[in-house]
């Protein structure tokens, strides 16, 4: 399998993690890894600690855990607070990036010394892609988990995006509890809710826009994609569903004035917003093989790191969990082949079996180092 839809990588931007350590993350008392190759395969039993030293590093580049959304939850067990310490090149320039989260709960990032003011600047200067295993819940679950897909690919390639999102959630968050409050005081104050309506309007309008124009080139790119990894020629169908589409902000909030009143939440909005897939005319998720349902999560995270690849000029850190179990040898062969050769980047890869990766990675030509875990950290 060829894909020829590569564009040229600036060989001096290239991202390059050299090391990480951590410190009561997760399963890990106390750990340091030096990573001496572009491919890094790391093999070990179930629940040795290949997934949390992947997401150890996906922290280092977002600024939290890829699988849990409490910081608590990362924390070695009867500990309080972690540190993640990891150096890494971007092109010619290294760059030490230090998470920390105090035992008073209080989170701190930094890069080369220097502090942020709001996590969300560090968004997007280490990009990086995670597929895992629990990942196809993009596919079968509902409209939540395709915006998430949605808002972490775009906070990465647009920093007005990221801020215009967390804007709009403040204020929706806002919106819905003034609802409760008409509801539990028996008292309308439409003047504080036209307020509410035209803060909303404004990030969420634009939201709106960024995801439609985006959405536009990289819809056929993951139709692109599915094909070459299923060698299908059935026809899957995306398409981005939004009631902006067919009414202004503005309107559709009153629109849904009343039921929001007497439901106590928003109804009208980009939090709303899905990616429709359909499979011969039906809905994917309900007619899709498990076959098709990997083929096409592979196809919406290749494409991911395809846009991240040509926007930045140097591929995105790929981390690739877990995966063996998942896809049949065909499938996996060709994932690997397009990602280790016909890439510049660097790869993560954990497999519960040392011989089985080795012989995966040895099949490609190609220099990698291998980390075997035989003990917790």
């Amino acid at each position: 399998m060829t894909f020829h839809i590569l564009q040229s990588e600036n060989k001096r931007s290239l991202l390059r993690l050299n090391n990480i350590t951590l410190l009561q993350f997760k399963n890990y008392r106390s750990s340091a890894f030096h990573f001496t190759e572009r491919i890094i395969g790391i093999c070990g039993k179930n629940g040795i600690g290949k997934t949390n030293l992947l997401d150890a590093i996906y922290y280092c580049c977002f600024t939290k855990s890829y699988f849990t959304r409490s910081d608590s939850l990362n924390v070695h067990t009867g500990n309080q607070g972690f540190r993640l310490a990891a150096t890494i090149n971007r092109g010619e320039v290294l760059h030490e990036i230090v998470c920390i989260l105090r035992e008073t709960g209080r989170k701190e990032i930094s890069v080369n010394g220097d502090g942020y003011e709001k996590f969300s600047e560090h968004i997007g200067k280490f990009p990086g892609v995670m597929i895992a295993p629990d990942d196809v819940q993009i596919i079968t679950e509902g409209s939540e988990e395709r915006r998430r897909f949605l808002d972490a690919l775009l906070s990465q390639l647009d920093h007005t995006y990221l801020v215009q999102l967390i804007s709009y959630n403040k204020i929706l968050v806002q919106r819905n509890s003034l609802l409760k409050s008409f509801a539990e005081t028996r008292r309308i104050d439409n003047s504080l809710l036209e307020v509410l309506n035209e803060q909303l309007s404004i990030p969420g309008t634009i939201i709106f826009e960024k995801r439609r124009n985006f959405l536009k080139d990289f819809i056929p790119l993951v139709k692109l994609f599915y094909q070459k990894i299923s060698g299908e020629d059935y026809e899957v169908s995306l398409r981005y569903e939004s009631q902006l589409l067919y009414a202004s902000f503005e309107s559709l909030l009153q629109q849904f004035r009343d039921k929001d009143l007497v439901l106590q939440r928003t109804h009208a909005g980009v939090h709303k917003d899905d990616l429709e897939i359909n499979l011969r005319g039906n809905a994917f998720k309900n007619i899709a093989s498990q076959g098709q349902r990997k083929s096409l999560l592979f196809a919406l995270k290749l494409a991911e790191f395809e846009v991240l690849k040509n926007a930045n000029g140097f591929p995105p850190l790929l981390l690739l969990d877990d995966l063996f179990e998942k896809l049949d040898q065909h499938r996996m062969q060709n994932l690997l082949e397009w990602v280790c050769t016909e890439n510049n980047g660097q790869i993560f890869i954990t497999d519960t079996h040392c011989e089985r990766l080795k012989d995966h990675l040895k099949s490609l030509n190609v220099s990698y180092q291998l980390i075997e875990l035989n003990v917790n950290g």
